[in-house]
């Protein structure tokens, strides 16, 4: 008889070859055992062979389904391919003229004195003079945080870590969205945090759910995309931000608001942390604004919790560069970073269009001021399957897998990274994937096609129901 592995071997060479395609359903394991003359047990141990490859994926209730012609590593989020041609999953914008933009600012910290004091490590807490550079960056509305509250890290990133791991101590539990940003769950992992799905709708994570989450075992944290949420693009509106403020406020739940892509939106409303300023640790960062490069990470916390999240930058060697520290103060003061932001929110808008353009009929949810988009897949579709038949066509996308949090829910839908290509490729990568979509995984015509959502809340179907929440 033979090995499990000889015959997953097999199955790896019909994958590559194209005998069985991206997206194809394997057969029910007890099926597969009775064609190839096996046991069931035995069965089982091949498609866990092909699952540990990476070359099929299995969905609960659904089947086992073909991932990709190569090995895909298991628990991607959001990771460079180096293959594609045009990469739709990393999403750093940047617009014409940013270098020439970003340089003058540079240059007085070349000099050798400047330059001594510039590459020397930075506070946590920074300079006076960048903590008043941050707060004037993160004011919105009548809302302008206290300069003594902001504290700095290498990235957002960082800030998120740097707040999750002085608020939550191993084995505690964080409240998040059913859909999150794949490097939480990565930094939960790493500090040995339980992430537990709210109840999210429309408009948002529903507050009902957050309270029937911390009853049935008590949450350390709450983590909030309420700003362009991605993946789904969701802005929380006023009212939602209320009720959830009521209820954390209630319980006295900590709050971890994430607004990275906040400085899009033209009228985001006031930050979660102007309405439970006790509670909520925002973080932002200059990674979206400026460049990947040379950033720095923000992190507004309450004025008790000012000492604990600072030991934690510290001891998780979180703390920024003084020079991108200092040149950040530079770009915020020159204005560099406004007419940035401003080049920025223009050329979101021109993507967007592309977007509408060719994703027209599809099931779509995005905002038309964002650099994302989430798509749910027309049948016979599978997220892992589409973005493996993506990769043959040279494009990289993110599927739905790497932002859900509750295994179970398997959502049959990609991100789209609207920000890293150039827009003719972009224009024409989104041409190819309508076009994949709509042939199918086997050349088949998928049927279900619903419509265009561009409200940045709901993803409306063709005959106005409102598209399914995550």
């Amino acid at each position: 008889m033979d090995d499990f592995r000889g015959i997953a071997d097999r199955i790896a060479l019909d994958i590559a070859r194209g005998r069985l395609r991206a997206g194809q359903r394997l057969p029910p394991q007890r099926a597969f055992a009775r064609r190839h003359g096996i046991a069931a047990s035995t069965a089982g141990r091949v498609y866990a062979e092909l699952v540990r490859r990476g070359l099929v994926v299995g969905e609960v209730g659904r089947g086992t389904f073909v991932r990709s012609a190569r090995a895909v590593p298991q628990g991607r989020a959001l990771v460079e391919d180096g293959a594609a041609r045009v990469n739709l999953e990393l999403n750093y914008p940047s617009v014409p003229g940013q270098a020439e933009l970003l340089a003058p600012a540079l240059a007085p910290l070349l000099r050798p004195d400047a330059l001594t004091d510039a590459l020397r490590p930075a506070a946590a807490d920074g300079t006076p003079h960048a903590r008043e550079a941050a707060a004037a960056l993160l004011a919105t509305g009548d809302w302008r945080p206290d300069p003594g509250r902001v504290l700095f890290t290498g990235n957002a990133r960082q800030a998120i870590a740097a707040t999750l791991g002085s608020l939550v101590r191993p084995g505690g539990r964080v409240g998040v969205e059913p859909l999150t940003y794949p490097p939480v769950k990565e930094i939960a992992g790493r500090l040995g945090i339980t992430l537990v799905p709210v109840r999210a709708d429309e408009d948002g994570p529903v507050a009902e759910s957050v309270l029937a989450a911390h009853r049935s075992a008590p949450l350390s944290a709450l983590y909030l995309q309420p700003t362009l949420h991605n993946p789904t693009s969701v802005t929380v509106p006023a009212e939602r931000r209320l009720q959830l403020a009521r209820v954390v406020e209630d319980l006295g739940l900590p709050v971890v608001e994430d607004r990275i892509w906040s400085f899009l939106h033209r009228d985001p409303g006031p930050p979660f942390a102007a309405l439970a300023p006790r509670l909520v640790h925002l973080v932002d960062g200059l990674s979206k604004r400026v460049a990947p490069g040379l950033t720095a990470g923000f992190a507004v916390v309450p004025e008790d919790r000012v000492a604990a999240v600072a030991a934690a930058v510290r001891s998780g060697g979180w703390s920024a560069g003084a020079f991108a520290l200092e040149a950040a103060v530079r770009w915020i003061g020159d204005g560099t970073v406004a007419r940035l932001v401003a080049a920025k929110r223009e050329q979101a808008v021109r993507r967007q269009r592309l977007l509408r353009e060719a994703l027209a009929g599809f099931a779509v949810r995005a905002d038309p001021h964002g650099y994302f988009a989430w798509w749910e897949l027309p049948e016979p579709w599978r997220a892992d399957g589409f973005a493996a038949a993506a990769a043959a066509h040279g494009i990289a996308v993110t599927p739905g897998t790497a932002f859900r949090v509750d295994p179970k829910r398997t959502p049959d839908a990609v991100r789209l990274g609207l920000a890293s290509a150039a827009e003719p490729e972009l224009a024409g990568a989104l041409r190819t994937l309508a076009a994949l979509a709509a042939r199918g995984p086997r050349g088949s015509s998928p049927d279900g096609a619903r419509g265009f959502s561009a409200d940045g809340a709901r993803g409306s179907s063709a005959d106005g129901r409102s598209g399914r929440p995550w």
